[in-house]
């Protein structure tokens, strides 16, 4: 597949590896010297200089013969120009666009984005993508990740193994005699910063970070069984004022109607604005979310979270440790730079925000190929988790999972069959129609791919 990537800054930059490390052709085009430099020098793709809504700069890119074109430059006018141009004179089939200002997305506009107008196929707005992953882990206290798939039938639920965790030292193959009522499949871990793939007799140690598909009944189970019986947050303190922070606290306050919000956010003209936007029954204060006064004056000692949404990852990490050492039991922490991530856990955060990963996730949706039907990333390059649909002509049909060739990184979580929860076992029989979620290291993604490509006789 031949995609072209306008904006080689973070996103960019991920969407980029992923993809070429699947031998896709990408070319990526920015207006940074250093960033087109970075990027060619470090990824197997081609870099452009220039202007990713000039048409001389996508025919340079080779936009007559692209697949895809995905743009993700920090202008919205430069992404939504960029996906008429490779439209209107270069016929590219999908166009994916990343669009910030709320203004565009409003629902009276929802007409906008069309081929008659402007043609984009798929619209990101990655500050609602962050806050609706921020309220998912909001319902599961405990976990630092939490997934819907499968009509929101199954989750899948990143948790920690902590030093009195019920199941560490635990041969895999014995969970299910332990709790055999429980639907739970372990897809992967992460130990040291390493990716590993476990099998029956493979244990989890403290320190672990476990990845499991779960029925979604079930969810709360699953918690108690790895030793997290947390209280469901009623209590938030969100720091920061900006769009995703906003976008949270309405979040919260349309769907959790029993939970109250308070919000800090350090620019006056910000904080009125955020205050009008908001029922009268969240607060919003003005200050500086480092402020011991104004942390008190939030009252983050009895709130059951705190979530650090500013613009700055060091005030977000400072202001989540202040908030833990004032009582707070847990911290959710939005974190732009990779580097941090490996640090935070280990000074007490709890759940780290990435909205590189969302965003990637999101677009990896729409460059998947067979009957995919969702996408997420999961950590950085440790693997995805798809949700694909195996129609009638797909190989794996017929065939029990124990017959089916899959590498040790690939693992099927569960089935949805007849819109049912299926928990798959090695007998387990795959049938058309079949809706399978499955994690697959990063490696293997196209391997899954094919599992799921439907052949030219069912047409």
């Amino acid at each position: 597949m031949k995609v072209i990537i306008c904006g080689a800054g973070q996103v960019g930059f991920h969407i980029a590896k992923y993809l070429s490390a699947e031998n896709n052709d990408v070319t990526v085009i920015d207006q940074s010297e250093e960033l087109v430099r970075k990027i060619s020098d470090t990824l197997e793709v081609k870099g452009i200089i220039g202007f990713g809504s000039h048409p001389d700069i996508l025919q340079q890119a080779g936009a007559e013969e692209a697949d895809m074109l995905i743009a993700v430059t920090f202008a919205d006018e430069v992404n939504m120009t960029a996906c008429q141009v490779a439209h209107s004179l270069f016929n590219v089939p999908t166009k994916i666009a990343r669009i910030r200002s709320q203004t565009y997305l409003q629902p009276e506009w929802a007409s906008l984005f069309g081929r008659e107008k402007l043609p984009i196929d798929v619209v990101i707005s990655p500050e609602m993508e962050v806050a609706r992953a921020v309220a998912r882990r909001l319902q599961a206290p405990g976990a630092f990740d939490m997934i819907p798939f499968a009509d929101d039938k199954v989750k899948i639920l990143g948790l920690r193994c902590s030093e009195d965790c019920p199941v560490i030292n635990t041969p895999l193959r014995q969970l299910h005699q332990l709790f055999p009522d429980l639907n739970i499949s372990i897809l992967g871990m992460i130990r040291n910063d390493k990716p590993v793939y476990p099998k029956g007799d493979d244990q989890m140690l403290a320190g672990d970070l476990v990845y499991l598909a779960v029925s979604s009944d079930q969810v709360d189970r699953a918690m108690s069984a790895f030793g997290h019986e947390d209280p469901e947050a009623r209590r938030i303190v969100i720091f920061g004022g900006g769009n995703i922070a906003l976008f949270l606290a309405e979040e919260i306050n349309k769907n959790f109607p029993g939970v109250t919000t308070r919000l800090v956010e350090a620019d006056a003209e910000r904080a009125r604005y955020v205050a009008q936007k908001l029922p009268k029954k969240s607060v919003v204060l003005h200050g500086d979310v480092l402020d011991p006064e104004l942390l008190e004056e939030a009252n983050v000692g009895n709130a059951e979270a705190v979530v650090a949404l500013t613009n700055d990852d060091e005030t977000n990490i400072l202001a989540s440790l202040l908030a833990k050492r004032y009582g707070c039991p847990r911290a959710l922490t939005l974190i732009n730079k990779s580097t941090y991530n490996s640090l935070v856990s280990e000074l007490g955060v709890d759940v780290v925000i990435s909205p590189r990963m969302t965003t990637v996730s999101t677009i990896l949706h729409h460059v998947r190929r067979g009957r995919i039907r969702a996408v997420h990333s999961l950590s950085e390059g440790f693997g995805e988790v798809l949700e694909a649909e195996a129609l009638e002509t797909a190989p794996i049909v017929g065939k029990a999972i124990k017959d089916i060739a899959m590498p040790a990184s690939v693992v099927f979580g569960a089935i949805l069959r007849n819109g049912e929860v299926v928990m798959p076992r090695a007998n387990t029989v795959i049938e058309a129609n079949d809706r399978i979620v499955v994690f697959a290291g990063s490696e293997q993604i196209k391997k899954v791919e094919k599992m799921f490509a439907v052949r030219l006789e069912y047409f």
